[in-house]
């Protein structure tokens, strides 16, 4: 009946488990509940970490110009952007850079810089998985390196790492990669949740290795996580640093839980059943009597889950569990209140029929029935009395601190850090509402710190956002001036071009006259078109400066673009902080329905900037289009020009010989008239698109204000839910 558990141990644990046979389903779904969510959290967090490495990948290279031309540039820029980096990534403790030869080319940590791991190191393995383009969590490994960089999140520190490994692929060769360190305890802080435990005596959630496929070395069964248990800190009893005593052994770990410590029951020295199960069958759920052993050889009971965290080659499990005798040791207050009443109920019971006895034969039958009940009276008052103060008081004085602690953060101005301590409450229902009250108040913290984080984020890149529409302005302000005085060249070089056209169609008059008078006045025809060769001088001159001022214009609009691609990555950025804020929002449910509604208006105006950055982009390649034409036409002007100064000078030589070729100096007239008719016709084309390129950069203009207008509004957004946060009184210390 007691299996091995044995009559002495046993039977106390079985009359517990009767006594809540009732909790059993409820038990089920809380170990459910605690390793889907663990599992869960693991993998959201994985996610976030890659996506961090994936975005600084990209900025990196973006800057990939600059590091042969200007090494000292790039390394000033590399350094900020690993800065802003580790920011947002608080869990890193480390980014260095890898380049071909597998050396330390950038760190974080400058000590870091020059190192190799060419041959055989702490990392080969998963370098050499990433040589095909695949990233790499790799890990958990001992890196003294780790120990000596210090602790980013954890409150624990030791050597133990998680190393995430990205890539950096060029025409499909390995040239170096990204590297994130991680201390490893991270993770462990991920899954136990210390302030919110349901089972703060004895429950422990760990990870262990279920199918190594990287690291071969490392056994099924083996810790890849610390305890809450390793020292201490969690326990004033036996511990894993001190020794667990058990009836095979001592079980003990020297520096750390992880890689020492196997999960076996000292009484077979195979793996325990819990773990054993969960290996085999890929989960294991059991919160019957008796349990299982676990690696103390104490009754446990709990789920267990195996999983792949993101880009992860091994097979991790992890166990959710609780001793056998804290999770049933609840006793329901009815059957204290039963426990109570029913030796003072057998007592009056018992003094009531001595008495009727003892008056009975002795005493009329009214005088026995009214002493039979002034005594029955008398015993209920009294039972009445201890019931209320031994039974009933404590669970009211229970209820009531649950009261206060509640009323503390139901008008949304709470002080989110403080705690129901498990020792005022009795093992009944009372202490059960405290643990979960707990919980709730602890993951409630959680989410509110990562949205206070989010909005902290969102109103660093709003700032960020500010300053490049700022520039972006300026820029487009000196632009469109530069555009009025290309404008006001070319309309000067029309009125010239207008002159011009003028002077050619007297001088066709004046040539046909001369042509009746005789070459006596051909000498005035030479200067006419000597006049001629240096107005097609002059206009050549003009259109060269207009073709210069063409080409700082299109240069100016690429500088556009190249603000336009931040305008668009802060927005993207944006619109990603307030999808997650979203996210963590709904999980609180009804408390998160505002910041839901925030986070909402925060995305759509994300959307908003995203849509009007596009239409400038938008704009600005039309803009640069008709740059290009207008270029073009110059260009073309340009040969025009030429052509004609080439002609007047053919016409000077053609007057020269007119006595003997008089017939030629008309066709030569009609040539240049002609010509300057082409001239006219470009001129009337440069002035459309000139008109319609002014026009555009006022649109551009008006474009640029909106979004400065929109960053603004989203400012004030995002101030208003941070002031919303501020409102509860949070411990920093837990922000990741």
């Amino acid at each position: 009946m007691f299996d091995w558990l044995g009559f002495k141990k046993g039977l106390p644990l079985w009359w517990s488990c009767r006594l809540n046979r009732g909790l059993k389903e409820d038990v089920e779904d809380i170990f459910e509940g605690i390793a889907n969510t663990r599992m869960e959290l693991l993998k959201s967090w994985t996610d976030e970490y890659w996506s961090h490495l994936d975005r600084l990948l990209e900025q990196i290279r973006s800057l990939e110009a600059e590091r042969g031309e200007a090494h000292e540039l790039w390394r000033a820029a590399i350094e900020k952007l690993f800065i802003a980096a580790r920011n947002r990534a608080s869990d890193f403790s480390e980014l260095f850079l890898l380049d071909e030869t597998s050396s330390v080319v950038f760190s974080s940590y400058p000590a870091h810089i020059g190192v190799s791991y060419a041959g055989e190191g702490h990392i080969y393995k998963g370098l050499v998985y990433t040589k095909d383009g695949d990233k790499c969590l790799f890990g958990p490994y001992a890196d003294l390196l780790t120990k000596q960089i210090g602790p980013s999140t954890s409150a624990f520190h030791d050597k133990m790492t998680l190393l995430y490994i990205v890539p950096i692929m060029k025409d499909g060769r390995w040239r170096g990669a990204l590297c994130g360190r991680v201390p490893n305890d991270v993770i462990g802080d991920l899954i136990q949740r210390e302030s919110g435990h349901v089972y703060p005596d004895s429950g422990d959630n760990y990870i262990f290795m279920a199918k190594p496929v990287l690291n071969t070395h490392i056994a099924p069964g083996t810790a890849l996580s610390r305890s809450r248990f390793e020292d201490r800190t969690f326990t004033h009893g036996e511990n894993l640093k001190d020794g667990v005593t058990t009836d095979w052994g001592t079980v003990s770990v020297k520096e750390h839980t992880e890689l020492e410590l196997m999960f076996t029951d000292p009484a077979t020295g195979k793996l325990h059943p819990g773990v054993a199960n969960t290996i085999a069958n890929g989960s294991n759920l059991f919160v019957a009597f008796p349990g299982y052993s676990d690696y103390r050889h104490i009754p446990v009971i709990g789920k267990g889950v195996t999983f792949k965290l993101p880009h992860c080659p091994d097979l991790w499990g992890m166990m959710c569990e609780g001793d056998l005798e804290e999770v049933y040791r609840v006793r329901s207050i009815r059957w204290k209140l039963l426990r109570l009443q029913l030796p003072l109920l057998i007592v009056s019971a018992v003094l009531s029929a001595a008495l009727v006895y003892g008056l009975l034969g002795q005493s009329p039958a009214w005088l026995t029935a009214c002493a039979a009940g002034g005594f029955q009276l008398l015993c209920g008052l009294l039972i009445a009395r201890i019931v209320q103060k031994k039974g009933a008081q404590p669970v009211v004085d229970n209820l009531r601190r649950i009261n206060r602690f509640i009323r503390i953060n139901a008008e949304g101005k709470g002080d989110l850090t403080q705690r129901l301590g498990h020792g005022q409450f009795a093992h009944d229902e009372t202490k059960e509402l405290a643990k979960w009250i707990n919980n709730m108040i602890d993951s409630l913290e959680g989410i509110m710190l990562q949205v206070k984080q989010a909005a902290s984020d969102v109103l660093s890149s709003q700032h960020v956002l500010t300053v490049s529409t700022v520039t972006t302005e300026g820029s487009t302000e000196r632009m469109s001036g530069k555009i009025h005085d290309m404008i006001r060249s070319i309309r000067r070089q029309l009125k010239d071009i207008d002159v011009a056209k003028d002077v050619v169609n007297d001088m066709q008059g004046t040539l046909r006259v001369l042509e009746d008078k005789a070459s006596g006045q051909i000498a005035v025809a030479q200067s006419e078109v000597e006049r001629i060769g240096e107005k097609m001088d002059q206009i050549s001159r003009k259109v060269a400066d207009t073709n210069r001022t063409i080409l700082t214009f299109m240069d100016t609009t690429q500088k556009i673009k190249n603000v336009l691609q931040v305008i668009e990555e802060i927005s993207a950025q944006t619109n990603l902080l307030s999808l997650n804020a979203s996210i963590e929002a709904a999980r609180v449910g009804e408390h998160g329905k505002g910041f839901a509604v925030v986070a909402g208006e925060i995305r759509k105006l994300a959307d908003l900037t995203r849509k009007s950055t596009e239409e400038i982009n938008e704009t600005v390649q039309l803009i640069y289009k008709n740059a290009q034409e207008a270029f073009q036409s110059m260009e073309e002007g340009t040969l025009v020009v030429t052509e004609g100064t080439q002609l007047v000078a053919a016409a000077s030589e053609i007057l020269s010989g007119a006595s003997a070729e008089e017939s030629l100096k008309t066709q030569v007239v009609d040539e240049v008239v002609d010509l300057m008719e082409k001239i006219a016709e470009v001129s009337m084309e440069n002035r459309q698109i000139s008109t319609e390129v002014e026009a555009k950069v006022q649109e551009l203009l008006a474009d640029i204000v909106n979004v400065r207008h929109t960053s603004s509004h989203v400012e004030a957004i995002t101030d208003f839910l941070q002031h919303l946060v501020d409102q509860f009184r949070l411990t920093e210390t837990r922000r990741r």
